[in-house]
């Protein structure tokens, strides 16, 4: 299995004989229905009892063939798709049962990505928690400056709450690289709700030496792919 399969672009989950793929997304759909379902159920004690003792066993059945987990470093290459970038991330990974289900795309040099975020993301009343909306930002800020081709770690995040950003509601994203000064990238973004405006990014991104980066990561038990 080459490390250029988007199966394996990062080194986590399983192994090149058995690597993610549809089922593997499934899981993941599942497990997050289950989240948004855990934070507002109605059931009966009997009934959420009966389906703990469920998934304990499958988490059971699971725990054998779940490796050690150990820090790895994303492989990119030419023509992958934003959602492949980062594939386990807690953001916008789709093997990651803790990312809002978000569409992505890259157009005229900026991500546009789409998303209807539930309930287990909610902050005040009937609205996204704004630590999700910033972290969000911070992740596809992120994507913009990997599809410029500067990659780069985040310095600053500043983040400017333009109106509530309602849950269970058809939203668009934006971000876009602004320009590159030295190490420094600047990138913005945007979410809406329709034609309203919810939320601002302007985020300060540092370029780095790869070959520290990776050194960095080998030292602290991860591996490149």
């Amino acid at each position: 299995m080459s490390k250029n399969d988007p199966g394996v672009v990062d080194g986590h989950g399983p192994d090149a004989t058995h690597p993610p793929g549809l089922e593997l997304e499934r899981f993941t759909a599942a497990l997050r229905r289950l989240t948004n379902q855990g934070v507002h159920t109605s059931a009966s004690p009997q009934l959420l009892d009966r389906a703990a003792s469920e998934l304990e066993a499958i988490a059971a059945e699971l725990d054998p063939v779940t490796p050690p987990w150990a820090p790895s470093v994303p492989a990119f290459y030419e023509g992958m798709k934003p959602e492949d970038f980062f594939p386990f991330s807690p953001m916008i990974g789709r093997y990651n049962a803790l990312a809002p289900p978000l569409d992505i795309e890259v157009r005229d040099d900026a991500v546009h990505g789409t998303g209807n975020l539930d309930a287990a993301y909610e902050g005040p009343p009937g609205c996204v928690h704004g630590g999700v909306i910033a972290a969000l930002f911070d992740e596809l800020l992120g994507v913009a400056n990997i599809s410029a081709g500067v990659g780069a770690m985040t310095g600053t995040l500043t983040i400017t709450y333009r109106s509530p950003t309602p849950l269970k509601a058809d939203l668009t994203f934006f971000a876009q690289v602004q320009h590159v000064e030295g190490r420094k990238v600047r990138t913005t973004g945007t979410i809406h709700a329709g034609d309203r405006l919810c939320a601002e990014a302007d985020g300060i991104f540092i370029l780095v030496d790869h070959s520290k980066f990776l050194a960095h990561t080998e030292a602290h038990g991860g591996s490149g792919t």
